[in-house]
Order: C-alpha cells, then sequence, then structure tokens
C-alpha cells in the first residue's frame, strides 16, 4: 500500500482532517464496551471484580481526559487504577508487575500485537506479561470482527462534510487499522467524500497531519476534527486549529461545524475566542478525576 497522503492532490488551498471512530462514526461506545473491556476482564482473568473494571475502563477510554490514547498505554491504566480501587483490594486481586509492558510502550517503534511478537522472537526471555497483551489485543480485535457492524455516522456528519469540500479538501486521518477505516467509512457512504483516508499504519495523527500539509497548506488553513484530547495534540503538534466533537453531544457539534465552524475557517475568524469558547466546552465533557473517587 502506497503513502495516500503523500500522493493525494491538493484541488483546495485549505485542508480538514478528521478523526474517524468517535468522531465521525458512532463506534467508540460500542468497541470499548462490548469489545476491548470483556477482553480485559478475560485475559486478565478479572471476572469476579467485572463490575469495577468495567466501571475503571470505560472512564478511562470514554469519559475522560485519556480518551482516544492508543490501546496499550490506555490497559495499562485501566489495571493500574482499578486493581487500586479497594472493591478488587478486598477480593485479593493483586497488581501485576506492568514494567516490561510499560518498558516495552515507551521503547518500540510500533504499539501492535505483532510488534509484540516480534520483541518476544528477539527476546527468548520475553516477559510473560507482554505476550498476555498481546493475547489481549488480538481478542479485541476478534471480538471487534464477530461484533461491530451496522455503524452509523453520527447525525450531521455528512451535511458538515459536503459544507467544508465547497473550500477545502477533506482527509479522514485516524487510529484505526486502514482496512477496516475503508470498510466501515465505505459502508455509510463517507469514502467517497473524502480526498484520501489514513489510517494507523502511516503513522502517528501528527505525522499524518505533518505529510498531508506537505502540499503546501498554510497552518492556518488546516483544521483538525476530533474527539479526544491526542487529536487536539495532533492539532497542536503542527501548529493549525483544532475544532472539537464534543463527548456526548457529538450531534450538536457537528451542527455547529456546519452552521458556524465552517465559515469562520474560511474567512479567518475561527482561531482566538471562537475556538477557545469550543475548546472549553471539550474539555468539560472529559473527566479529571475518576467518577468512584468523588462518589
Amino acid at each position: 500500500m502506497g503513502d495516500v497522503l503523500t500522493e493525494m492532490k491538493r484541488t483546495k488551498d485549505y485542508l480538514v482532517c478528521i478523526d474517524s471512530d468517535g468522531c465521525l462514526l458512532d463506534n467508540m461506545e460500542l468497541k470499548h464496551k462490548e469489545c476491548f473491556c470483556p477482553a480485559v476482564v478475560n485475559v486478565w482473568n478479572l471476572q469476579g471484580a467485572s463490575k469495577y473494571v468495567r466501571e475503571v475502563h470505560e472512564w478511562v477510554n470514554l469519559y475522560s481526559r485519556s480518551r482516544g490514547w492508543n490501546r496499550f498505554p490506555a490497559v495499562v491504566r485501566t489495571l493500574e487504577l482499578s486493581y487500586a480501587r479497594p472493591e478488587l483490594k478486598e477480593r485479593g486481586y493483586v497488581l501485576p508487575d506492568l514494567s516490561p509492558l510499560k518498558k516495552w510502550i515507551e521503547e518500540t517503534p510500533s504499539l501492535s500485537a505483532v510488534a509484540i511478537d516480534e520483541y518476544a522472537k528477539a527476546h527468548p526471555d520475553c516477559d510473560p506479561l507482554l505476550l498476555q497483551a498481546a493475547q489481549w489485543s488480538r481478542e479485541v480485535d476478534a471480538n471487534i470482527a464477530h461484533i461491530v457492524r451496522g455503524i452509523l455516522p453520527f447525525p450531521g456528519v455528512k451535511e458538515a462534510i459536503l459544507k467544508l469540500k465547497e473550500f477545502a479538501d477533506v482527509v479522514v486521518v485516524s487510529a484505526t487499522p486502514h482496512d477496516a477505516l475503508v470498510r466501515e467509512l465505505t459502508a455509510v457512504g463517507i469514502a467517497p467524500l473524502m480526498t484520501a483516508i489514513a489510517g494507523q499504519e502511516l503513522g502517528t495523527k501528527s505525522q499524518c497531519i505533518r505529510k498531508a500539509m506537505s502540499h503546501g497548506y498554510a497552518p492556518d488553513h488546516v483544521l483538525k476534527i476530533g474527539d479526544a484530547p491526542s487529536d487536539y495534540k495532533a492539532a497542536q503538534d503542527n501548529g493549525v486549529l483544532f475544532n472539537p466533537i464534543v463527548a456526548g453531544d457529538e450531534r450538536s457539534s457537528w451542527l455547529n461545524v456546519r452552521e458556524v465552524s465552517a465559515e469562520k475557517f474560511k474567512n479567518g475568524t475561527f482561531k482566538g475566542e471562537y475556538q477557545e469558547s469550543i475548546l472549553k466546552n471539550f474539555f468539560a465533557a472529559l473527566a479529571e478525576e475518576p467518577v468512584w473517587k468523588i462518589h
């Protein structure tokens, strides 16, 4: 597969880079509640505390500032917060030593089960915890293949994209694997609207935005749309504008893209007071303190 971002043809002076899961597509809740979390409970043998692990997993991946993290750092955070809960300690659960997994996350060029397999081949004394993490990742993928179908875009997505396409090239920049991304976007009629579709194989979101910008778009003519703080960081890394899709308020967010943000982006009044106001709403919807500590 070639690099669709370096090969794409620029046709407009403006560029919009949009995330997929939880932003274009209403699939984050399904994937995490039905695919990711059951695999955590199963592979880490947490059946006796599933209620509490589920609460932690959903908070880490859907409702907090770590929404949108890569699955491996996110599962580390989920496990650490779960085992720290008194309910698990009362039941005799003891946190395993996660340091080998943390070390691998820091050092690996690619966060994937395949990368763990390659590491294990090169290191015969590889810690079993890494193999457990790879098993978990594969179980997540198997669950997704089995369960995730019939996904729909959020209401207003297509209308907003058509509005942006009047004056901008529009690309998908996502951490989802390319094949799954194209399949899901094609099924709902979004793929044909895109100038390019870039999955995780082409690099981080920050790297992908940079590649797309290499065709000569000015930074103040580039807008990133996303639902997670990691999307905001990717925009900051490249000095471009950011429009959040607020978790739990996606319909209104997309209506606002079409009715307000698109025009402000086009006429140069997006940056400053307007962007700050929508960012405030974005971060207000993502908790900093775990809900079970607040109760």
